[in-house]
């Protein structure tokens, strides 16, 4: 049952980092007066990394695992490049949707 919990915290921190990655780039040519803030990213990046390293530890399917750890280490590497380049790569949105797709895959396993 935590595993679930797990997993819909995990689904919904990626699509909400997914929405934000997608909206706020069409926000910033808006003249609203915001400005990008890596730190959220960041945020994001710090909460999913906790999920799947909890969810991991409980996942016996390796292609799983590696779905999940690969995600996050994309999802890394865009956020590194926008704290230290300040350049933002897409990598973000496929490690979304990698973390997306493996917690509804590890989630619906669990149903009975």
């Amino acid at each position: 049952m935590k595993s679930k919990i797990l997993d819909a915290v995990g689904i919904s921190a990626a699509v909400l980092c997914l929405i934000h990655c997608i909206v706020f780039p069409l926000l910033m040519i808006i003249p609203l007066g915001i400005s990008h803030n890596p730190y959220v990213d960041l945020a994001f990046l710090l909460i999913g990394a906790i999920v799947v390293y909890r969810v991991t530890k409980k996942v016996s399917k390796s292609w799983l695992k590696w779905l999940f750890w690969i995600s996050i280490l994309l999802i890394s590497i865009s956020v590194l490049f926008d704290l230290i380049f300040e350049v933002h790569i897409p990598l973000i949105y496929l490690g979304a949707t990698g973390l997306i797709t493996g917690h509804i895959i590890n989630f619906k396993q669990h149903q009975h």
